[in-house]
């Protein structure tokens, strides 16, 4: 155990760290009323519509890829769709940083409602003028994932409702109200369910249009309801991204998330083209088990935060990554269609859960400075999407299956396994030691 903690555990005294280690032992049993009395509960209900809408929009490319390639509009190679797609998760995740910045600095809410007004912004442009070539789709994909110095749009808003929503409740919560605040990424089963029959009925620029309807609900409401946290971040500076990334702590949580939120997000990107161009089916239907295999990825994620609360986010990583790598080496394998949705369903799922989990820990390692760590794992998560939405592209246009990309990701899972044992025991004497929360 390092000096630092040592004094920590010391100052604290022996009773006081044996009252928390028996908190941990028993967690709070947490429900409606517990949510509603121990913090702001219409912050976390905004937070959770906030990221709902903006997870919709940011999927937006990949529920319309199958639409958008067709030969009968772009005529895009299996390459071109899957990069196509991958650019605003890799936009997405790069600029969370910036927005982490621009939160801790003029707060979550106002961040919020900028880039709630850049990307309707963007939606506007998109529907006006369409998007009539494959540089064109690039560009609209650096709209949906990019934020600048005081910008901010749909796939960088982690950086804003997660933090905004978690400041409000104690440490032994963290786990559920961060994975309630990022279950809203149920938008993009809305999304599959929706948008492709839209497509089909009114072309696919029109969905753009389609989408600004419940922007200003949205908006709305996030403007009347939320209300920024009571222990605001103390400003950070660019400079200090790099002084975290001297910490080992951060390059494993970025890591970890990498794999889980990665995992998640690069499915929901790129299951509606696997399914198609695998079973022959059309976009509407492809959608519609996009929608079933994200649903449960969706739903995981506050599962998984309770119960990392109750079992630890270590050990219910373990569980996560370990179904997850199975899965996906079963999806890329079956060649039945049910099976093979039940693999991908199982993938989300164990992904989902793990975002969790992931969740869970964060606070507790960095508590003070969970804005700018919010931003860095979130860039490890867009990372992750990136790298499975291309590898499956990859695959599938140099050796016509998708079998390699999947297991390219797979063995992320592994390492991620690996790492887990590598941190277990100094996590758990360390910083874990001190904690108000299992470990």
């Amino acid at each position: 155990m390092s000096k630092r903690f040592a004094g920590i555990i010391a100052a604290k005294g022996s009773a006081h760290l044996s009252g928390w280690i028996e908190n941990n032992q028993q967690p709070t049993h947490l429900n409606l009323s517990t949510l509603k009395k121990a913090g702001h509960f219409p912050t976390l209900v905004t937070a959770f519509l906030y990221f709902d809408y903006s997870f919709m929009v940011w999927t937006l490319l990949g529920v319309l890829a199958n639409q958008i390639a067709a030969p009968e509009s772009l005529n895009l190679s299996a390459q071109q769709r899957f990069f196509m797609v991958s650019v605003p998760i890799l936009f997405g995740g790069a600029f969370r940083l910036a927005l982490g910045l621009l939160v801790d600095r003029i707060g979550a809410k106002r961040t919020g409602i900028i880039a709630q007004l850049v990307v309707m912004s963007g939606l506007a442009v998109a529907w006006f003028f369409g998007l009539n070539n494959y540089e064109a789709t690039l560009a609209m994909g650096a709209v949906l994932g990019v934020a600048g110095a005081v910008l901010g749009v749909a796939g960088a808003v982690l950086g804003v409702a997660m933090p905004q929503a978690g400041r409000w409740y104690p440490p032994n919560m963290q786990g559920l109200v961060m994975g309630l605040a990022g279950a809203g990424n149920i938008g993009v089963v809305i999304d599959s369910l929706l948008a492709p029959r839209l497509a089909a009925a009114y072309g696919w620029q029109s969905v753009f249009g389609f989408a600004l309807i419940p922007a200003f609900f949205v908006l709305a409401i996030y403007i009347i309801f939320s209300k920024e946290p009571p222990n605001p971040a103390t400003p950070k500076k660019l400079g200090d991204y790099f002084r975290m990334f001297r910490d080992k702590d951060v390059h494993w949580f970025c890591f970890f998330y990498t794999v889980t939120f990665g995992g998640f997000v690069g499915l929901a990107y790129s299951l509606g083209m696997y399914f198609k161009d695998r079973f022959h089916l059309s976009p509407s239907q492809a959608g519609d088990l996009v929608a079933l295999c994200t649903a449960i990825g969706a739903l995981g994620r506050p599962i998984g935060g309770a119960i990392s609360d109750r079992i630890g986010g270590i050990r219910s990583l373990h569980v996560y990554y370990s179904v997850a790598c199975g899965a996906l080496i079963l999806g890329g394998i079956v060649e039945n269609l049910y099976l093979n949705v039940a693999a991908f369903f199982i993938a989300c799922a164990a992904f989902g859960m793990g975002n969790g989990s992931v969740f869970q820990l964060l606070p507790q390692r960095f508590g003070k400075e969970l804005g700018l760590m919010t931003g860095l794992v979130g860039c490890g998560g867009g990372l992750g999407g990136f790298l499975l939405a291309n590898m499956m592209g990859q695959s599938k246009q140099h050796f016509g299956t998708y079998l390699t990309g999947l297991l390219v990701f797979a063995s992320l899972c592994i390492f991620a396994l690996i790492g887990l044992k590598l941190v277990k025991t100094r996590w758990r004497t360390t910083w874990g030691a001190v904690s108000a929360a299992r470990i």
